[in-house]
């Protein structure tokens, strides 16, 4: 297998296919020179996605106190992080975030609660907040509530909201090693009610929580078949208190490799850059030229990302 010829071949229509080796494609994907694996990745980015990095801003509006045992996260009630906890923001504090992120130039806003769902009096809540931010904003709305009848989520789509983020996280033969107290087809199922409802899904998921690059190629293809559009990849940051904390950080190369791979496999989806890129030197510059297509910006969840302004002004020297 030759790169130049694989980017070629996926320019003309060709759609990488999980039954066709997998075995001989993580051997490419893991052996190729990273230089021209990367360069053949951001040469497929500038074909179909063009220069244009969409920015997206998140805010907790939750915290804390999650029933769900994800090994990975701070917010779990299994896992003593010391994470703040707290309730779900007033409409201010929220429009006060989103308004000052639209006018730094911020394509995408998203409110995130902790929690496996919203409580019927948040969701209530929430449907306001939304419906008050679609008519007085102009930047796009999106939701990372946790899993939702479908009802809720047409009652979302109504309220304003256009995109709707749920990870699956790891493949689906790793996913009992990270979380029991949901199922991978659990997070399959909840994806399709919301694009049932006419919401765009943005559904990616993390990695260095110990699974192998098979495993990241595996999850690749699932978000492949679910056509997802808009693909966040996390880089795990071990955060103590968690079963994860004593996990070696991966390497750059690594990260590299993998974001390639996610754009070899999804050539039409904007590859999100999301937690983590503090692992990469210059603020993550070399993502942005693997593959990396747009970005997670401004203030994180629970660790610290880089800033609107570090990000605008990095991406307009790179002519994007």
């Amino acid at each position: 297998m030759n790169t130049e010829k694989l980017v070629s071949e996926i320019i003309e229509g060709r759609r990488l296919e999980r039954d066709e080796g997998l075995h001989t494609l993580i051997h490419f994907f893991e052996s190729e020179s990273l230089d021209i694996f990367t360069e053949g990745a951001d040469k497929l980015r500038k074909h179909f996605i063009g220069e244009r990095v969409n920015l997206c801003a998140i805010v907790a509006g939750k915290s804390g106190n999650c029933g769900e045992n994800c090994k990975f996260c701070a917010q779990s009630a299994h896992n003593p992080t010391g994470c703040e906890v707290h309730k779900l923001m007033e409409y201010d504090e929220i429009y006060a975030e989103a308004r000052s992120d639209e006018e730094a130039g911020v394509d995408r806003f998203a409110i995130v609660i902790s929690g496996r769902k919203p409580s019927g009096e948040d969701f209530m809540k929430l449907l306001e907040i939304y419906r008050k931010l679609r008519d007085n904003l102009k930047i796009s709305l999106c939701a990372s509530l946790g899993f939702l009848s479908q009802e809720q989520f047409n009652a979302l789509y109504a309220a304003g909201v256009t995109n709707y983020h749920n990870n699956i996280e790891t493949s689906r033969s790793y996913f009992e090693k990270i979380c029991t107290t949901h199922s991978f087809d659990d997070k399959v199922a909840n994806i399709l009610r919301a694009k049932k409802a006419g919401l765009n899904v943005c559904s990616g998921g993390i990695i260095g929580m110990g699974e192998s690059f098979g495993d990241r190629i595996d999850m690749a293809f699932d978000l492949a078949e679910l056509e997802i559009k808009s693909i966040p990849i996390n880089v795990l940051l071990p955060i103590k208190g968690t079963p994860l904390e004593s996990i070696q950080n991966l390497s750059e190369e690594e990260i590299l490799r993998t974001i390639a791979a996610f754009r070899f496999i999804n050539p039409e989806a904007d590859i999100r850059m999301a937690a983590g890129r503090i692992l990469i030197k210059d603020n993550g510059k070399k993502a942005f030229e693997s593959g990396i297509s747009s970005t997670i910006t401004g203030n994180m969840l629970t660790t610290t990302g880089s800033t609107i302004e570090r990000d605008i002004s990095m991406l307009k020297s790179m002519g994007r």
